[in-house]
């Protein structure tokens, strides 16, 4: 049983997507089942785009902005938005002990210069020398033709000051997962008292849409909630960044902090698809939290991403549990990959910083309303290829 004082809180979130960016935007939003979808720009994908933001406001040198990409911006401003919500940005001396934990991809490849090497290799007499010229002109230095993954971290430590230890974890949705899982289990260790965990994404980018297509993993034929997607399956990505601060108890009070929220349990599975299908998985988590759900209080927050065959495998899971309302986040922010975890636990603290749930946008009739208090979230993480995951977040 973990000692009290080390239990972990949830003291501060940054959050940004479709919907807005903040607690307050994404609340509103919620209730009201509103999202922003582009069904138009990457025809027939459709795309959840980051809702515009004023990059000045976390990231004031122009000069940083510039070397970033827009996944790196939209992290770092999500990030800035997380400590000042928690009220530590600027305080140096808790920004140096602070833990960074963050989920990123490879980085965003470089298009222009993609497209001239294949341009150039058609019809060369000797298409090695030149992919090697090319190689070496047309890459920045130290970098290959994406990004380091760990430029996230490194800018965010340059522009808010987080210089504790830093970490950077990559495989898609479950280093989400992982980020937040191993944030936990430092803080109920006594490994650490404060740390910053998230990560972004940039789903507005025709190489990423490519990839995923070439997998049949996108739908097509405009927007549709995630469980209304069965006639044509698929996932409709979304721009996001999400941060989440998270200190021990004894810290936390420490200092006067507010608690949104309790993290209780975080969980991380990988099934082998093929011989171990999704529910198996979940159900393997599921019965390390179910003694602690209260009967009439909890939910669940799936992270379903509409591809097929894990969102089938992950609805099978979640009709064994009806007397749990669910609400599919993908609905109205899309699904955005590495972030995707993050973004779905600070959207469950929020849930239950308010007690009570959404409303359900679904015709299917597979989300229903809640009546009552809500005290306790289940998350669900089922990556749309590999991966699995769940958290339990209580009520402060």
């Amino acid at each position: 049983m973990t000692d009290p004082a080390r239990e972990a809180c949830i003291t501060g979130i940054g959050i940004v997507s479709c919907l807005g960016e903040g607690l307050e935007a994404h609340w509103q939003q919620l209730m009201a089942g509103q999202t922003n979808v582009d069904d138009k720009t990457f025809a027939p994908f459709s795309v959840h785009p980051i809702a515009p933001l004023n990059f000045d406001l976390q990231i004031p040198k122009k000069g940083d902005q510039r070397q970033m990409e827009p996944w790196q911006r939209i992290g770092t401003y999500a990030a800035g938005l997380a400590l000042q919500s928690a009220g530590i940005k600027g305080n140096t001396e808790i920004l140096a002990r602070t833990d960074m934990i963050v989920a990123a991809g490879g980085g965003e490849r470089d298009t222009a210069a993609d497209s001239g090497i294949l341009s150039a290799l058609q019809g060369a007499a000797n298409p090695a020398a030149v992919l090697n010229e090319k190689l070496m002109s047309d890459i920045r230095p130290t970098l290959f033709l994406a990004q380091l993954s760990n430029l996230l971290a490194g800018n965010i430590s340059i522009v808010h000051g987080v210089t504790g230890s830093s970490r950077t974890f990559m495989g898609e949705e479950s280093s989400g997962v992982d980020a937040v899982r191993v944030a936990l289990a430092r803080i109920n260790a006594g490994q650490g008292d404060v740390a910053l965990v998230g990560g972004s994404y940039n789903g507005e980018r025709k190489d990423q849409l490519l990839l995923y297509e070439f997998g049949g993993m996108l739908r097509k034929g405009g927007y549709a909630p995630v469980w209304e997607r069965s006639s044509r399956s698929g996932m409709a990505v979304g721009s996001l960044g999400a941060f989440l601060l998270i200190e021990s108890r004894a810290h936390a009070q420490a200092r006067g902090a507010k608690v949104i929220a309790r993290l209780a349990t975080v969980m991380s599975d990988r099934s082998s698809r093929a011989q171990d299908p999704v529910a198996p998985a979940l159900r393997r988590m599921w019965q390390r939290i179910a003694p602690s759900i209260r009967a009439g209080q909890a939910a669940i927050l799936s992270g379903a991403t509409g591809a097929e065959p894990a969102t089938a495998g992950e609805r099978a899971f979640l009709a064994e549990h009806p007397e749990l309302p669910v609400r599919a986040t993908g609905t109205y922010i899309g699904h955005g990959m590495e972030p995707q975890f993050p973004m779905n636990v600070a959207l469950a603290a929020l849930t239950l910083s308010h007690g009570r749930l959404f409303p359900p946008r679904d015709e299917t009739g597979f989300e229903r309303p809640m009546e009552g208090a809500l005290t306790q979230l289940v998350v669900t993480s089922v990556g749309y290829w590999r991966g699995e995951g769940m958290a339990l977040l209580e009520a402060a």
